[in-house]
């Protein structure tokens, strides 16, 4: 017990703790003001729970503090948990036991309430803090004591219950229903901070790095790491050790959980966790598996149960899994190497070798105690075959594990290549990376094994580096390769050409494609034919030919080869095929198909299991459903990539996820979004050198600034990316970004010289087809800068075009401007059909920031808009108000799903608080209440 009448020392920093810290403040400060209160703390091994207490045990000098640590070794004894606590407790003087005179083995549960009462009052009537480390390891009886007190401690005045539990036991029954407070890892940040308080800040920056990967967010681990590496480790002068996290770092963390169960259930589960090494990121090792190996080493299956009720690893299906990661690797690491070889001899004894030949082989290579070349080439072509049931990451194991038994340089480096280039079709870069640095160590390589490392390197660096540098290492990969595989060579110059696309270098992108001449259909390798299949040497042939004349400006010749490529699309399930074919819809400007295409291509990458492609189609889609003008649709897609593309280590595809929310948020008139989108995707743009995602960036926020009515702002931001010049925005963006600065311009006063010349560079893009908005857009921008006289045939013309080209939002914008021009020439009725027009188009895009400015501009007019919300309505969200506009019209929870562009979940969502919110009970009261709201806004 500790007992503090005088201010407790500085206690030591907790990183990442803050709501934890807020959430103890705030049970001292009920204890303070007098009252009672109980707060449980639980989580994972390593977390900081322990450390929680203590930090909460030295700030409490409010009055006494009881504080004990559960014995595991005494959990079987009755009472012993509540002896602990007060075996210590301070008594008055000469008293010769436990205040209430009874034995604490006699104590029942509703005595130790009476004894914290009694605690707090033998010291003066001052609060008292009750702290119990690991209570859930106290014996039955005292947990029952203690729950029964937590749960009842309001009838006492000015005690609180400070509990911790691990993480399976939160929702024991004896702890059922009491204040949960859940430890989760520390974030990036915090974890940093811990880190450099540790090291003293001496830490090289990739050892900082990896340091920070190891350990995901748990500091016991964090510390564990450190602790085993040199200061020449730690500055990066001598190599790191390799498994970062061995055994006994990670036994450290958690091997108290594990020191508790008997050795048959340890045994049990080490085949547990060898089965996992298969698939590492799976829902968990084949039970039937893990059970027939078990009963060939005697052991009996019932083992497992105890490992349930310490809550380490549970049965589920045919599943067996872990509870926490770090105690699966910590089970297979800290085993001796006999033991997990053992283990791994079992599995693949238990395995029939025929219809499992990859996971057989995998096990026996990993149960190998030397170089065996046979065994390694049997396992590498196992990995290479064609097999639906085997994901990236099995393949990219088998293949490190053919590396290890191989005895010559050349083929060790080939294995560990086409094993890093698995990991990276995984979403593993950071093993990838691994196992490419892995793989230069030893004698020089062959070309095609260096062309083959510098592809992956390259379409990493892709994903998440400089393009720069991306693209120069794909071009050297495609000259390694072209004599010894077209096909590698050939995929290498189209991640080139993305990565010069990227940079906005057409000149790059020429460079890649231009360089390859014309091959034969071979079998493909990256993630264009994942299952082993060959690629359609016809369609690559005709996409590289068709953006070749794209991108040299040759739309007509680039028309046919492109829309080759999409016919061909129809039959196919490649997704880096689908891909491509994504990109020549856009450049035919046909968005319908882009968005079929794109959606297909991220169906075929996660029925693949090719982690790495979800997040670029993502991209792709949302980028295709923008252009479409879905922005809702857009957004949704965007915001799960961007998800995915943290998951995946990607981040030049998080910067074009931020860009393409940044633009909707541009829409929507979300401010607090549109700069925090735009300002994450240029952090990552500017020092990896993406031209496009930056130009869509500074595009949102020029939009939502012309949304917002500062035509000044928007033309100063618009202007130089759309000018000539070095400084000109991305080439595939320039000409989208071209209506908005004339618009710009315009509205601003300045139509000079500026504004004609990017109207007349536009109908250049428009004549080309590239976008089915652009004619109604150019003839928009013409009405703008037109003389009086014909101003209105062009706003007419451009309004036609609109009924051709569709899209909500752009057809809404010609209608303001075409509104606000009649306003000002005096013809307010006109221009009162024309806003109201463009509200309703606004309102069904979501375009909050625009619906209010032609709100503003109805007024103006001389009358209300009429679907302003007013009255009771006026209570409701935009998406509720227009949610609840479809309903009173008529329209079924699917339909407006369909208008809207949400899901029927979403709709029946909102509508419930709709109903909530309004006090209707039904669709016909609130079509009532509609309408008669839209009535007399109409009438006022």
């Amino acid at each position: 017990m500790t007992t503090k009448t005088t201010a407790a020392a500085t206690s030591p920093r907790l990183f990442g703790r803050d709501a934890e810290l807020d959430a103890v403040a705030a049970l001292s400060g009920r204890l303070l003001s007098g009252r009672s209160g109980v707060l449980l703390l639980t989580g994972e091994p390593g977390l900081g729970r322990t450390a929680l207490l203590d930090r909460a045990v030295r700030d409490f000098d409010a009055g006494p503090v009881l504080h004990t640590r559960a014995a595991p070794a005494e959990r079987h004894l009755a009472h012993s948990g509540v002896h602990a606590l007060l075996s210590t407790a301070p008594l008055p003087v000469g008293a010769g036991g436990p205040p209430t005179g009874l034995p604490p083995t006699a104590l029942p549960p509703a005595g130790l309430l009476c004894l914290l009462d009694l605690l707090r009052r033998t010291w003066t009537h001052r609060p008292l803090l009750v702290c119990v480390d690991d209570a859930h390891l106290w014996d039955p009886p005292s947990r029952a004591a203690l729950g029964f007190a937590a749960r009842r401690v309001e009838s006492v005045p000015a005690v609180g219950l400070l509990l911790s539990v691990s993480a399976h036991r939160a929702g024991a029954p004896d702890f059922a229903g009491l204040p949960l407070l859940r430890l989760g890892p520390l974030t990036e940040h915090a974890a940093g901070a811990l880190l450099d308080e540790l090291t003293g800040g001496a830490t090289d920056p990739l050892v900082r790095e990896e340091l920070l990967y190891e350990a995901e967010g748990n500091p016991a681990l964090l510390t564990a790491l450190v602790d085993r590496l040199s200061g020449s480790q730690l500055s990066g002068h001598a190599p790191l050790p390799r498994p970062l996290a061995d055994g006994p770092a990670l036994l450290r963390v958690v091997g108290a959980r594990l020191a508790e169960l008997p050795p048959p259930t340890r045994d049990l589960l080490l085949l547990v966790a060898a089965a996992h090494e298969q698939h590492p990121d799976g829902s968990g090792a084949d039970a039937s598996l893990v059970l027939r190996a078990a009963r060939a080493a005697g052991l009996d299956p019932a083992a497992l149960d105890t490992a349930e009720a310490a809550g380490v690893a549970r049965s589920a299906g045919n599943r067996i899994r872990f509870d926490d990661p770090l105690v699966r690797r910590a089970v297979h690491l800290g085993a001796p190497l006999s033991r997990r070889r053992a283990a791994h001899t079992l599995l693949a004894d238990a395995l029939d070798a025929e219809r499992h030949r990859l996971a057989h082989l995998s096990h026996r290579a990993l149960a190998a105690d030397g170089p065996d070349p046979r065994l390694a080439a049997e396992l590498a072509s196992a990995a290479a075959a064609p097999d639906g049931r085997a994901d990236p990451l099995q393949r990219s194991l088998a293949f490190a594990r053919a590396a290890d038994l191989t005895a010559t340089d050349s083929a060790r480096a080939a294995g560990l290549t086409a094993a890093a280039e698995y990991a990276r079709l995984g979403g593993r870069p950071r093993r990838a990376r691994e196992l490419l640095a892995a793989a230069r160590e030893g004698a020089a390589a062959h070309d095609a094994v260096r062309g083959g490392t510098e592809l992956v390197r390259g379409t990493l660096a892709l994903r998440d580096g400089p393009v720069g540098d991306a693209h120069e290492a794909l071009l050297l990969a495609a000259a390694l390769l072209d004599p010894y595989d077209p096909e590698g060579a050939r995929t290498a110059r189209f991640g080139a050409m993305e990565a010069a696309w990227a940079a906005g270098d057409v000149q790059g992108c020429l460079a890649a494609l231009g360089g390859q001449g014309p091959v034969a259909p071979a079998p493909g390798r990256d993630g264009h034919r994942a299952d082993g299949h060959g690629t359609d040497g016809h369609e690559t042939d005709d996409y590289r030919t068709g953006m070749l004349a794209a991108l040299s400006g040759r739309f007509g010749e680039a028309r046919g080869p492109l829309r080759r490529v999409l016919e061909r699309a129809g039959n196919d399930d490649d997704p880096a095929g689908l891909l491509r074919a994504g990109v020549a819809a856009l450049v035919l400007g046909d968005t319908t198909t882009a968005c079929h295409v794109n959606a297909r291509a991220l169906a075929a990458a996660r029925a693949r299991g090719i982690a790495t492609l979800v997040p670029q189609a993502l991209e792709h889609l949302a980028y295709a459903e923008l252009r479409a003008g879905r922005h809702t649709r857009a957004r949704a897609h965007a915001e799960e990539g961007l998800r995915a593309a943290h998951r995946a280590g990607q981040r030049n595809v998080v910067a074009h996820h931020h860009a393409a929310l940044a633009l909707v948020a541009s829409i929507e008139g979300d401010g607090a979004a549109l700069t925090a989108h735009t300002d994450a995707a240029l952090a990552v743009a500017g020092p990896h050198g993406l031209a496009q995602a930056a130009s869509l960036a500074e595009w949102a926020r020029a939009r939502a600034d012309l949304g917002r009515g500062l035509a000044l702002d928007a033309a100063s931001r618009l202007g130089p990316l759309v000018r000539p010049g070095h400084r000109r925005g991305h080439f595939a963006v320039r000409m989208l970004m071209a209506p908005c600065f004339v618009e710009a311009a315009v509205l601003a006063g300045e139509p000079g010289a500026d504004a004609r010349t990017a109207v007349e560079e536009f109908a250049l893009w428009a004549a080309v087809g590239g976008d089915p908005q652009a004619p109604a857009q150019l003839a928009r921008c013409r009405a703008l800068l037109a003389p009086p006289g014909e101003t209105e045939a062009l706003y007419a013309d451009a309004l036609t075009r609109h009924e051709r080209g569709g899209g909500d939002f752009e057809r809404a914008r010609t209608l303001l401007l075409y509104g606000k021009w009649l306003r000002r020439r005096r013809r307010p009725r006109e221009a009162r059909g024309r806003l109201k027009d463009a509200l309703y188009a606004f309102e069904r895009s979501g375009a909050r920031v625009w619906a209010e400015q032609t709100r503003a501009e109805l007024r103006a007019t001389g009358a209300a808009a009429a679907r302003e919300a007013a009255g009771p309505l006026a209570c409701l969200t935009p998406q509720q108000l227009r949610i609840a506009r479809c309903v009173a019209e008529g329209a079924t929870n699917r339909e407006v799903a369909l208008r809207l562009s949400i899901s029927p979940r979403t709709v029946d969502h909102h509508l419930r608080n709709v109903f909530s919110l309004l006090g209707v009970r039904s669709r016909v009261e609130l079509s009532r209440l509609v309408a008669r709201e839209e009535q007399d806004v109409t009438a006022g």
